[in-house]
C-alpha cells in the first residue's frame, strides 16, 4: 500500500486517517445511491421509518418489479458496512423481497430520503482510550406480522469502537 500511497478508499468505503483517530464512511456511495433510485431532488426524512406502522405482506397491495427493489436492498445492505443505524430497518425491508409490492418500496425509499440529509455519517475509530466494553441488545417478541417472529439486535462497542453488531430474526 505505501507504493499507491495513504490508503482513502477501500470497497467502497471512505477512509480518513486524522491525528485523533479514524473516520469511515461511504459518503460517495451514498450519494451514487441518491443519483441511481432518482431521490436527488426528494425531501430528507428525520427517521428511517415510520414507528407507528408494521410492515406486513400487504397482500392487496400493487406488485413492483422485483429487480428494482431487490437492487435497492442490496445497495443498502452493502451500505450498512458504515451505518448499524440503518441494519434494523433494511433486515425489516429485505423480508419482502420475494414479492414487494408498493408499500413495501415507498418504505426502502424513505430510508434513501433519510440517508440523504446525514450522508457524512460514519464509524469514528478514536486513537486508543482506556479498555472498555459497552454492549447493547433490543428484542420485539412475535413483532413480526407476517411470519410472528421476533427480532434480535446486539452490538458490541470496545474502547469506544463498534467492534460487532448482529440483527436476527428468530421463529417462535
Amino acid at each position: 500500500m505505501s507504493m499507491m500511497g495513504e490508503l482513502t478508499f477501500f470497497l467502497g468505503l471512505q477512509v480518513k486517517k486524522m491525528k485523533d483517530g479514524t473516520f469511515i464512511s461511504q459518503t460517495k456511495y451514498t450519494s451514487d445511491l441518491m443519483k441511481k433510485f432518482g431521490m436527488e431532488e426528494k425531501s430528507t426524512m428525520k427517521i428511517p421509518m415510520n414507528t407507528s406502522i408494521k410492515m406486513d405482506m400487504d397482500a392487496d397491495g400493487k406488485a413492483i418489479d422485483q429487480t428494482m427493489y431487490r437492487a435497492l436492498i442490496g445497495s443498502l445492505l452493502y451500505l450498512t458496512a458504515s451505518r448499524p443505524d440503518i441494519t434494523s430497518v433494511v433486515g425489516v425491508c429485505a423480508r419482502f423481497q420475494s414479492a414487494p409490492k408498493e408499500s413495501h418500496m415507498t418504505a426502502a425509499k424513505r430510508i434513501l430520503r433519510y440517508l440523504k440529509g446525514c450522508q457524512e455519517v460514519g464509524l469514528w475509530y478514536p486513537k486508543d482510550e482506556g479498555v472498555k466494553l459497552v454492549c447493547y441488545s433490543d428484542s420485539d417478541y412475535a413483532g413480526c406480522r407476517v411470519e410472528r417472529k421476533s427480532t434480535l439486535g446486539t452490538c458490541q462497542i470496545l474502547r469506544n469502537r463498534l467492534v460487532s453488531w448482529l440483527m436476527r430474526n428468530k421463529i417462535q
